[in-house]
């Protein structure tokens, strides 16, 4: 063989491995090139899902604080003849509150004074009716709170007052659902309460403070309605949702 046909064999042997190694790198780029568009395609449905999240968060979240504002105005409007009479507070968030323990329970004990019962007589129909009517598809809960303060028997531990006050709430709170529940004027909404509404005592897990930090027991002896709406279970299940 001439030198000139080792020369033609060997250049067309390198110009057949340089084909080889671009049809190679090709091909490699054609793979690079779809997960590209793979993983660009996912980020984006990622964004839009997370966009889409937060419409709905911000969408839950707007409704919920016009409810709110709408829930606080109603009730204002519905007892605002009543609440210095029966010293009683509402708070932005719609919660009602009734700030005179002595009106409504004798000290350590569970049964309702008739001060208080005339108090409920008035304010309960009045109060479920306006719920029922007005926002009674986005109630989750109607909770009637007891709370206390953390006195308790002479040199009883912080478990034992705890604990001792903690009996004494539930009975509290038991015995005014008890009451207003079988108010002849609420049957017609019988169905629904059993539904909805709870009593909780809460011990004073949430008692008030002074201004110095100290407890204030009377403010911390309450009674308090409180409407717990749909809205927040749902904005509560979404935020665990973004948790995991």
């Amino acid at each position: 063989m001439s030198k000139l046909d080792k020369f033609k064999r060997k250049k067309k042997t390198e110009e057949n491995g340089f084909s080889s190694i671009s049809d190679l790198m090709s091909g490699l780029m054609i793979i690079f090139l779809f997960i590209s568009v793979a993983f660009m395609s996912r980020v984006v449905d990622e964004n839009i899902k997370i966009k889409k999240q937060q419409e709905t968060v911000e969408n839950i979240v707007e409704t919920y604080e016009e409810n709110k504002v709408n829930l606080y105005y109603d009730l204002y409007n519905e007892f605002k003849s009543d609440m210095n009479g029966w010293d009683m507070e509402i708070d932005k968030d719609g919660t009602i509150r009734f700030k005179e323990p002595d009106v409504y329970f004798e000290k350590g004990k569970s049964e309702l004074k008739d001060e208080f019962k005339e108090i409920l007589n008035s304010f309960f129909p009045r109060y479920i009716k306006l719920v029922y009517d007005n926002y009674k598809d986005n109630v989750n809960e109607i909770r009637i709170e007891g709370h206390t303060s953390s006195e308790w028997e002479e040199n009883s531990t912080k478990k034992e007052s705890y604990f001792g006050n903690m009996e004494l709430s539930q009975d509290r709170t038991r015995n005014v659902l008890n009451y207003v529940m079988n108010m002849d004027e609420l049957q017609v909404y019988e169905d629904w309460l059993i539904d909805n509404i709870t009593a909780n005592g809460m011990s004073y897990s949430k008692r008030i403070l002074k201004e110095d930090n100290t407890e204030d027991e009377s403010a911390s002896r309450r009674v308090e309605f409180k409407i717990i709406t749909n809205s927040e279970e749902t904005i509560n299940d979404i935020l665990d949702n973004y948790n995991e």
